[in-house]
């Protein structure tokens, strides 16, 4: 396997200066607009930028640039800006994730729910606090999705251009949404089997993360078919294992890193590939602890750590470093195997080597 290099995908060609130059203007033109509407609006403004510009790895609008450089698109800011559109799909995904999960946190800040319930309780407003937090997250992430189409659509592109992205934006935006679903569902029938959790993890995060923002920077350029498919063939894997890392983060994560709270998944249920994994190799007892702990909000540091010590002693944790290394090497055979911008394929190696092995 190709070592990462020492500069990262995501800040090559200047990548994430410009998404976040793109993100910005829009975002202050969208000030602008609600300032005129009305002056209530400005803390609504204010998360979202927060939000937005506050974080994140900008890892979709890289894979769907270098996608797009990999299939011979020509760099230009109006394409780049037309990717930063990924970023509000992502903050609207984020801040309704949050709020079904009740996490406190995102990225060591307060959640956006948490964020507004404390805004009403300092101002001494009527009513419930917790309800108000809700519904303010909740529309905050329904316009962090219309911006998503709003910028888009504005980038400067080409309409033909456009038009040829927009059935692969829908369909990811349709599949994430699905995927969210299935995810709670899961939480909520307890269904424990590695198949269930595999399909959660593929259609709530890696056709979203991956698979989808590749093909959407194909688009762009107009790809033939065998770079499309080669695309889906890399994406699909790297996007599991991706999640697969995500989900080993929401439980042995440092909070430091992550930004989250330690074992966040364990207290909001999640069932994940590993928790199946765990729970398809351990004993009765172990299953009725991992079981008895898994959703249970008020799970302390030391039951969190009693979880930890069964997940890795069954085998779970090894079993699922195991997979993500077998998913990340059927991704990057497939793209050895199609003929693609030389740069762009170096990236997409580093991309995917830096999307499975990070820390936060």
């Amino acid at each position: 396997m190709t070592h990462a290099a020492p500069v990262s995908p995501v800040d090559r060609a200047g990548l994430r200066q410009r998404i976040d130059k793109a993100l910005t203007e829009f975002l202050a033109s969208q000030r602008t607009w609600m300032a005129g509407v009305d002056d209530a609006l400005a803390p609504l403004a204010e998360a979202i930028e927060a939000f937005v510009l506050g974080g994140g790895k900008r890892l979709r609008p890289a894979f769907a640039y270098w996608g797009f450089r990999g299939a011979g698109g020509v760099d230009t800011d109006q394409v780049v800006t037309a990717l930063a559109a990924l970023e509000f799909v992502q903050a609207s995904a984020l801040i309704h994730d949050d709020l079904m999960d009740r996490s406190d946190t995102r990225r060591g800040e307060p959640a956006v729910h948490r964020r507004f319930a404390a805004r009403h309780r300092a101002s001494g407003w009527g009513g419930d606090a917790d309800g108000f937090g809700d519904a303010a997250a909740i529309l905050l992430g329904d316009l962090s999705l219309v911006w998503s189409d709003a910028l888009l659509h504005s980038a400067g592109l080409d309409p033909r251009t456009v038009a040829r992205a927009r059935p692969v934006f829908d369909a990811m935006r349709t599949e994430v949404t699905v995927g969210q679903y299935l995810d709670v569902l899961t939480q909520v029938t307890g269904d424990t089997s590695v198949e269930r959790a595999g399909k959660v993890a593929r259609y709530k995060s890696a056709k979203y993360t991956v698979e989808r923002p590749l093909l959407l920077g194909a688009a762009l350029a107009d790809a033939p078919a065998e770079v499309r498919a080669a695309y889906s063939a890399y994406g699909l894997p790297l996007g599991e294992a991706f999640q697969l890392r995500d989900d080993v983060l929401g439980v042995f994560g440092d909070p430091a890193q992550t930004g989250k709270p330690a074992g966040d998944d364990l207290r909001e249920g999640k069932r994940t590939y590993l928790v199946a994994a765990a729970l398809e190799t351990t004993d009765g007892a172990g299953r009725e602890l991992l079981l008895g702990g898994l959703g249970d909000p008020g799970l302390d540091e030391a039951g969190v750590t009693r979880l930890r010590e069964l997940i890795d002693g069954s085998g779970a944790l090894a079993r699922t470093e195991q997979r993500i290394g077998v998913l990340t090497d059927t991704a990057l055979a497939a793209l050895a195997a199609v003929d693609l911008d030389t740069e762009a394929r170096q990236a997409l190696v580093d991309l995917a080597i830096a999307a499975t092995r990070r820390a936060d």
